[in-house]
């Protein structure tokens, strides 16, 4: 497997099976001003380190293995900070020679908190998914199975302190190397070591996992229909197609999930369905198998109107101007 250098992917795929929109990435450079992050690319912007690099991707293409020449991008008169009071930074328009490096941490509690997950141990009894990346700052390694991943030689190296950015030079509060390129901080070998990854964390005392329901909306095309699920804080995502129903997994924060059967009101082409877990929803994207209109997203008897697009077309087909009922819909299908 290679791992893909597209700043914002860094996924693992195979070379075999590198197809278009398969990589969700930055094409643009990482922009730092007045304590704000974000991409040049894109217009979110954050204040906490941890947030900038979980930004998604605005940019979907094919894997790559070569190296992205971007710079990091500054202001032209850029203002700096003056002073740094318990984790706030204030600007003012004339430098200050004795100004102490810059913890991009916007406040000391935000750090503890950092600090007290990176120092917990994973609770081996959950699973985890192939691919999930360790969540201590400065490892990036990736899970492969319980006995490469989570046996005795699995140690994990990284940075217990927070990322300083001063005068262009970037590195860690916990260790004394310094670069300039902002890839090559990326690439900083963590300095603290100890057995064992972090990869989905302890569970939490007296809290059982609650199923929770999340807003759904759907439109469609010719060709397709698309589905979206707002939710937020996401830690994994499953969706597995077949051609008559999808099956929906989401696993949020704080032990919440979110789980549905949702039958199809018309066949599907599973293999080229596919999904995509942005920040703040999980949308799906369903192939029709032929141009027939859905009358509806789950299957129904009880159909008062039909939807359609423009006036031209065949019976049925999106654009015509007549209902068409197909027989192998599952409206049709007896119980």
């Amino acid at each position: 497997m290679a791992k893909c250098t597209h700043q914002g992917c860094g996924k693992e795929f195979s070379l075999d099976n590198n197809v278009d929109n398969a990589c969700q990435f930055h094409s643009g450079a990482p922009v730092f001003h007045e304590g704000l992050k974000g991409w040049s690319c894109c217009k979110k912007r954050v204040d906490d380190f941890d947030a900038f690099l979980e930004i998604p991707g605005c940019t979907f293409g094919k894997h790559s293995l070569e190296k992205p020449e971007v710079k990091e991008t500054t202001p032209k008169q850029p203002t700096v900070a003056t002073k740094v009071e318990n984790g706030i930074e204030t600007y003012g328009n004339k430098p200050a020679p004795t100004v102490a490096p810059i913890t991009e941490t916007p406040a000391e509690t935000k750090e503890k908190e950092v600090q007290k997950e990176e120092e917990q141990e994973d609770d081996e009894s959950i699973p985890v998914k192939v691919g999930t990346t360790c969540r201590r700052r400065g490892c990036g390694v990736t899970f492969v199975d319980e006995a490469t991943s989570r046996g005795p030689e699995s140690i994990c190296h990284y940075h217990p302190g927070a990322p300083i950015f001063h005068e262009g030079s970037k590195g860690w509060s916990c260790c004394s190397r310094k670069v300039l390129e902002f890839d090559e901080f990326l690439k900083i070998k963590g300095c603290k070591e100890r057995q064992g990854h972090l990869f989905v964390g302890s569970k939490k005392e007296g809290q059982e996992e609650q199923l929770v329901d999340c807003r759904m909306d759907w439109y469609q095309t010719q060709t397709n229909v698309i589905i979206s699920i707002f939710a937020k804080n996401k830690e994994d995502t499953q969706v597995k197609f077949t051609s008559r129903a999808i099956d929906i997994d989401i696993k949020m924060k704080d032990n919440q999930r979110y789980k549905k059967h949702l039958p199809l009101f018309h066949l599907i082409d599973c293999e080229g369905s596919k999904f995509n877990a942005l920040s703040t929803k999980v949308e799906i994207n369903l192939k029709k198998t032929n141009g027939i209109s859905w009358a509806a997203l789950e299957p129904t008897k009880d159909v008062k109107t039909w939807t359609t697009f423009g006036v031209t077309g065949t019976g049925g087909t999106v654009g015509s101007k007549e209902i068409h009922y197909s027989g192998d819909s599952p409206l049709h299908l007896k119980d």
